[in-house]
């Protein structure tokens, strides 16, 4: 079998991977001399905690094995498992975190409710004021900005795969074809579009009613902290944002305790991972109305340097990068992906939303098994 894979970020890599350890021939064609969006534009999380139960968590924890057994083959990768550890401050922090303990699938996802003693005990560096913390053992993480091009470099390997950067697709001609603006046709049996957060152009043809939209964030990153920071980092606003988290413990953390006022209006959470260099990415906010700015704001900038001193019992090392980024997301946001058919031979395989870089390796075995790869 002949697959062409359009877009070379996580998802199409991922595609692309799972092509080629079946056996396939893999074309891959990237628009970009290398992918530039949301796939490099993350914290680099491998993220269970705090996924829906059922299919999104199923989907989370068969990427979370895929993450682990591609990273045992390709170092490069950064794959750590660090787990993460959801710090609270008040009662009512707390109890939402007592109700994610009682989930039926609390054990699968390795949670275990910390005091600060025990939480310290996992990381040091936390010598800030909290009065617990949420443990998930299952998370892990790994480098974003790097992780595709170790991929694709593992993929280089083999005689199957090849990689065509700067050439966009703009015309589907034939079942399993596509034309690229070199004026060449690339034929497979079978074409996948993982195009991102790019929605116009020929994917607004091939798919006028997409549901998907388009979603905007912030984050920074500093310059290296000095000592390790153990396992990835979150705020209780974290329980405002994953739907592991809801129960009557968050409707009364809503209702009797206001998040902050720039979190609010930024739909903030902090989330932070220590980089391979020691630098920590921190974010993030969540914009959904058109037109996105296109600057970034200095606000939540503020807010979220407030918070993590506040944890760190510490000043943060100098912010050495600030970005913003935009990635695809269901608008049914309990769909893991939005993956059609939308021509003879042609796929499209986008929206996974924040989920993106958590659940790409499973998402692509499951567009292979559904395709029959």
């Amino acid at each position: 079998m002949r697959v062409i894979v359009v877009g070379a970020g996580v998802v199409g890599t991922m595609h692309a991977w799972h092509a080629v350890e079946r056996g396939h021939e893999v074309v891959q064609i990237e628009r970009e001399s290398e992918a530039r969006g949301a796939s490099l534009r993350n914290f680099g999380q491998i993220w269970v905690s705090g996924r829906a139960g059922g299919e999104e968590l199923d989907t989370a924890l068969r990427a979370r094995e895929l993450w682990e057994e591609i990273g045992a083959r390709v170092p490069g990768l950064g794959f750590r498992a660090n787990g993460s550890l959801t710090l609270v401050r008040n009662e009512r922090e707390r109890a939402v975190a007592e109700a994610a303990l009682a989930r039926p699938d609390a054990a699968a996802r390795g949670y275990k409710l910390l005091d600060p003693a025990e939480a310290r005990g996992l990381n040091p560096a936390l010598r800030g004021e909290f009065t617990g913390a949420l443990w998930c053992e299952r998370d892990a993480a790994v480098e974003p900005r790097t992780a595709q091009l170790h991929l694709r470099e593992e993929l280089m390997r083999s005689p199957r795969y090849t990689f065509l950067p700067g050439r966009e697709v703009r015309d589907v001609v034939g079942p399993g074809s596509v034309r690229d603006d070199h004026g060449d046709v690339h034929t497979g049996d079978a074409v996948v579009l993982c195009t991102g957060a790019w929605l116009g152009g020929l994917v607004r043809e091939l798919a006028p009613e997409l549901p998907v939209r388009r979603v905007r964030l912030q984050m920074m990153q500093t310059a290296p902290l000095g000592e390790p920071l153990t396992t990835s980092v979150a705020d209780a606003d974290s329980f405002r944002y994953y739907p592991a988290y809801r129960s009557p413990a968050l409707d009364d953390l809503n209702a009797g305790q206001a998040q902050e006022p720039t979190a609010a209006a930024h739909r903030m959470q902090l989330l932070m991972v220590q980089r391979a260099d020691g630098g920590l990415t921190i974010g993030d906010t969540h914009e959904y109305e058109h037109p996105f700015a296109f600057d970034t704001l200095e606000d939540p900038y503020d807010h979220l340097t407030e918070v993590v001193e506040g944890f760190l019992g510490r000043p943060l090392p100098k912010i050495r990068r600030r970005w913003a980024g935009v990635y695809a997301q269901c608008v049914d946001t309990a769909r893991v992906v939005h993956r059609e058919q939308v021509r003879d031979g042609v796929w499209l395989v986008t929206g996974p939303g924040g989920r993106g870089m958590t659940c790409s390796p499973a998402i692509a075995e499951k567009t292979a098994d559904e395709l029959g790869w």
